[in-house]
């Protein structure tokens, strides 16, 4: 029984994509045209998530799973024996719950007025300075001395991988200034099955 993700190319849709990889969890990759709120064999892309945008996942059983934090420690629990996700009720897992949310609200939505173009370039400007430069500040604080966010890979560190690479290649900032960040970037980007994700959805490392 196999998992479907509905994604496209650079959105978060990366984040459950490593993590079915990482998960070894059988799937397909059914791509979506956000413009047109389709398919890309023309299906209405509304009629499987009504929110519009990507990504979703499609259970074996049939449910629609959306909202990316959620989606991949649903694929976490799927495949406990591949640790990408600390047993559910452990403070542990209220940790990565933690950065997951921290995550999700402060860098990648905390991102979103970056894209507006109706959001003026001194209030970019000073979002970036005042607020965002903070928050990757404290994500490298998080890792310290650490490989990853709380010692091994787990979902975590997918999302934060995305959203690391959106500030790099969306925005064209720098992470230089943030040695941990920038040595944390390439050790995911260098695991296999991160590879294989970038590398199917036509992807730059």
């Amino acid at each position: 029984m196999s998992y479907t993700l509905y994604w496209a190319p650079h959105t978060c849709s990366l984040s459950p994509h490593i993590v079915l990889r990482e998960a070894e969890l059988p799937f397909e990759l059914v791509r979506v045209e956000l413009r047109a709120k389709k398919l890309a064999d023309g299906g209405d892309w509304l009629a499987i998530n009504p929110k519009g945008y990507v990504p979703a996942l499609r259970t074996p059983e049939g449910d629609i799973l959306t909202e990316g934090a959620v989606m991949v420690q649903y694929l976490a629990d799927r495949a406990p024996d591949k640790n990408l996700a600390p047993v559910y009720g452990s403070m542990e897992r209220f940790r990565l719950m933690e950065w997951l949310h921290f995550i999700a609200t402060e860098l990648h939505k905390g991102m979103s007025p970056l894209y507006n173009p109706l959001a003026g370039d001194d209030f970019k400007k000073a979002l970036k300075e005042q607020r965002l430069l903070g928050r990757w500040t404290t994500l490298a604080e998080g890792i310290g001395d650490k490989p990853y966010l709380t010692g091994d890979f787990t979902i975590a560190d997918a999302y934060a991988y995305y959203v690391l690479r959106a500030w790099q290649h969306a925005q064209k900032e720098s992470i230089e200034r943030w040695p941990v960040l920038q040595a944390y970037y390439e050790r995911i980007g260098a695991r296999p099955h991160v590879k294989a994700a970038l590398e199917a959805e036509g992807a730059k490392p």
